[in-house]
Parts: structure tokens; C-alpha cells; sequence
């Protein structure tokens, strides 16, 4: 398997992606390539500054940067030499199984959509963020940012997408969806939860439990937690502002330790027809490691393949 990473994106590249793939390296197994795809120069200065053997790693040359100031569909356009454009080509051509990035958002999104395509069947691809639960699980919250609008039957795409995550890569059993809303009967909300409710308790591909309330995300009460983009940004930004706040005040505990984006370094883009991973921009060397062992689990879990299957 190889697993190509984006060497230029992120706030501490190339240092801190050069850093986090030697450390991924060092856990994966010896038929498990990391292709680091970047400025070639910058590439062989970092691993050089590391006392790291070059040969360990494929080295992909590709020396144009997409910053997060750039408009996401023209980027992807504009420059086909950048680390994410040549990334996604490789991916889309199967020399590379996985594609991470900690760079621009947007330009993952739109390109892996035009050129990994989406999953036919599927109306809207999104992103996920991982919640720990207090009972030492975790629960799966979809979608958080890509897409703000949704209609009702997004929402319930978004349900069997996030039940076929849950399900391959962290191995649950019928996972439990839930709706988040302001109240847990099935009259509460606004027209799209009360629609969407209708539609997930209809749903026979499902193992759907109803509506939970904000107060329940955190208890692992769900495995899949069903939400528009909108909603789930501010959630996920909420937590990590709370994690951020309560770690100034020298806050200790173990459960808000699971809190920390570092130990689950990225997430899959559910709906596209390869395994296309995005990382937090602020990441350091030990969430870009994270970031590029989640990439292995979710390709080695066929997760791309099984979504298809299912919506085909």
C-alpha cells in the first residue's frame, strides 16, 4: 500500500508533515510506502535535517503550494503542479491507495469531487469529526462544515455514510444514529429535523434511535451523530475551544485529553470515490503521524469500495 501525504500544507509545513510521515514510518509495516509529494528540494533538506534515509520514502516533486487564501475550484485549476492537484491525480490514477492533507479544506473537497469523482448515488460527499464519549468510545458527528444547507435527504445520505464508518473502520456493530435536535421527540425542531426524523426512522439501512440534544453528544449515548454543516462546525469548534480554555487554566484530566485534535489527526471525505483524508491546518508532527495512520485504516478498511457498493 502507499499512502502519499501532502508535504506543503498546513500552518507548520514542511517541517512539521516531514516530521509526522517519519514517525508514521517507523509504525507502519515494511509493504507500506509513504509517498511524500512537494517541493522536492524542501523534501530532501527536511528529511536531511532528521538524519533521515530519503530511501525510505518515495519522493513525488511538485512544487506549487494551494494556500488557504485560495479560492478552492480555481486552485484546483489554476495550479495542476500543486502537492494537493498531483496528490489527487495519483490517487485517482491508483499509483497512491490514500491522500492526506493538512492544507486547504476547500481544495481537497472540490478536487477530490472532480478528480476522484463522487459516489454516484450520493448527493452531497462530507466530513466527519470523532467525539470521545465519557464510557471510553467514540461517536462519529457528520457532517461538521462542508456543507451548511442541507435538505432532508442529505441528511439521511449523511446517516448511512457515517454508519458505513463507524461500521468498517472502527468495527461497531449496527451502529446507533442519531439525530441531533433541540429536544428528543420527533416533533421538535425546525422543518429540515422534523422531515429528516421521518425520513431515518423510515430507513431500513439504518439502525436509527431517534433525536438527541446537545447535552448528549459527549455520553455515547450514538455512535452516529446526524447533523447539517453548520451545526456541526460550531459543535466541533465549541469542543475545542472548551478543550483550549480548560488546558490554559491547567486543567488536567483523561477524558479531556481525548479531547486533543492531535490523536486523531484527520478524517476521511465521505462520498468520493477514493480515500481522501483531511487534517486539522494547525497540525503538528504528531497529528500529521495520526493523521497518516488513520489514512492506512481507512484504506485498508476498503471504506471507498464499500460505499459504492452501497449506493450502487
Amino acid at each position: 500500500m502507499k499512502i502519499g501525504i501532502d508535504v506543503l500544507g498546513g500552518d507548520f509545513a514542511p517541517e512539521a508533515n516531514i516530521a509526522g510521515a517519519i514517525l508514521a514510518c517507523k509504525e507502519l509495516s515494511v509493504d507500506t510506502k509513504i509517498v511524500l509529494i512537494g517541493d522536492q528540494d524542501s523534501i530532501l533538506s527536511g528529511l536531511s535535517s532528521f538524519n533521515e534515509d530519503p530511501l525510505n520514502f518515495e519522493i513525488v516533486h511538485a512544487p506549487d503550494l494551494i494556500t488557504m487564501h485560495d479560492h478552492p475550484t480555481r486552485a484546483i485549476r489554476q495550479k495542476p503542479n500543486s502537492s494537493i492537484a498531483i496528490g489527487l491525480d495519483l490517487l485517482a490514477s491508483g499509483e497512491i491507495q490514500a491522500f492526506a492533507s493538512t492544507g486547504n479544506t476547500g481544495a481537497m473537497l472540490v478536487g477530490a469531487m472532480f478528480k476522484i469523482n463522487t459516489v454516484p448515488g450520493v448527493i452531497r460527499p462530507c466530513i466527519t469529526s470523532t467525539l470521545p464519549a465519557i464510557d471510553g468510545t467514540k461517536s462519529i458527528l457528520l457532517d461538521v462544515g462542508s456543507n451548511a444547507d442541507c435538505k432532508p435527504d442529505v441528511l439521511q445520505q449523511f446517516a448511512v455514510l457515517g454508519s458505513l464508518y463507524s461500521n468498517n473502520v472502527y468495527g461497531v456493530e449496527k451502529p446507533r444514529v442519531a439525530l441531533l435536535n433541540i429536544g428528543e421527540e420527533e416533533s421538535k425542531g425546525n422543518l429540515l429535523t422534523q422531515t429528516a426524523h421521518k425520513l431515518l426512522a423510515s430507513s431500513d439501512n439504518i439502525n436509527f434511535i431517534g433525536n438527541i440534544e446537545g447535552r448528549d453528544l459527549f455520553t455515547g449515548v450514538a455512535d452516529v451523530v446526524v447533523c447539517d454543516g453548520f451545526t456541526g462546525n460550531i459543535v466541533l469548534k465549541q469542543a475545542e475551544g472548551m478543550y483550549a480554555m480548560l488546558k490554559k487554566r491547567n486543567v488536567n484530566d483523561e477524558f479531556l485529553d481525548r479531547f486533543n485534535y492531535e490523536n486523531y489527526g484527520g478524517t476521511p471525505i465521505l462520498g468520493v470515490k477514493g480515500n481522501v483524508i483531511i487534517g486539522h491546518g494547525i497540525s503538528n508532527d504528531i497529528a500529521v503521524k495520526n493523521m497518516i495512520l488513520h489514512s492506512y485504516e481507512v484504506a485498508n478498511s476498503g471504506l471507498a469500495a464499500k460505499i459504492n457498493e452501497a449506493f450502487n
